[in-house]
């Protein structure tokens, strides 16, 4: 692999090339994550649409979203009919170089438990687990965390089922005082929100210092610090 090949290959932002039936020709590092965001024709539709009206390289900004992928821009761009190229920006997903949160040693799955027994007591709700049991303890500090995680089944209760999904997030890190650490996520469900306490809960969440993800999902990012 060339320098240049690599340099293109851990870019931050993904980028695919794509042959002219929509196959997939080659891709980075980043793309691949991406794709278990969003289906390759949906990103090959996306790359036609903004493609150049002539051969060329086209740069359009626009705000792009795909699960936890957020965009800013793109660049599309061919020099024949047999293959096109599509570059997205991508925006920061979290604050980097901030001081590291601090806590006690804790097993994140007991915290979990004890915030679904809280919400379960006198509720017919039922609460349905799918737990990485692969997540080591971690430094956290655990008040902080049950007042966040309560908020966000607090947004749920209107439902007969809540779904709660923890899993590793594979090849993704934040950066805390120039150090990189791991993340994996608690992700929280249901068919209903309650609005208002979704505002309320994006306000907490960005006072208390916490990563979260809003959609129809409630996805909660957290470091693996270690020690």
């Amino acid at each position: 692999m060339t320098f240049e090949q690599q340099w293109m290959e851990y870019d931050y932002n993904p980028f695919i090339l794509f042959n002219s039936s929509g196959k997939i020709l080659s891709l980075n590092s980043e793309a691949q994550f991406l794709l278990g965001a969003v289906n390759t024709n949906e990103l090959f539709e996306l790359a036609s649409a903004y493609a150049n009206v002539t051969f060329g390289f086209k740069t359009t900004f626009l705000e792009l979203e795909f699960g936890r992928y957020k965009f800013f821009g793109l660049t599309v761009g061919y020099e024949n009919e047999d293959e096109i190229g599509i570059k997205l920006y991508q925006t920061p997903s979290f604050k980097i170089n901030q001081p590291k949160p601090t806590g006690e040693l804790t097993n994140i799955y007991t915290l979990v438990d004890l915030c679904i027994s809280t919400n379960s007591i006198s509720s017919d709700i039922k609460f349905i687990k799918e737990f990485d049991p692969t997540i080591p303890e971690i430094v956290i500090n655990s008040n902080s965390f049950i007042k966040i995680l309560n908020r966000i089944y607090s947004c749920f209760l209107d439902n007969k089922t809540i779904h709660t999904k923890i899993f590793f997030r594979v090849g993704e890190h934040i950066k805390f005082e120039e150090k990189k650490y791991s993340l994996f996520s608690i992700e929280v469900d249901s068919e209903n929100q309650n609005e208002k306490l979704i505002s309320e809960l994006k306000v907490y969440a960005e006072k208390s210092g916490f990563f979260i993800d809003i959609k129809k999902t409630i996805t909660l990012n957290i470091p693996m610090i270690l020690s």
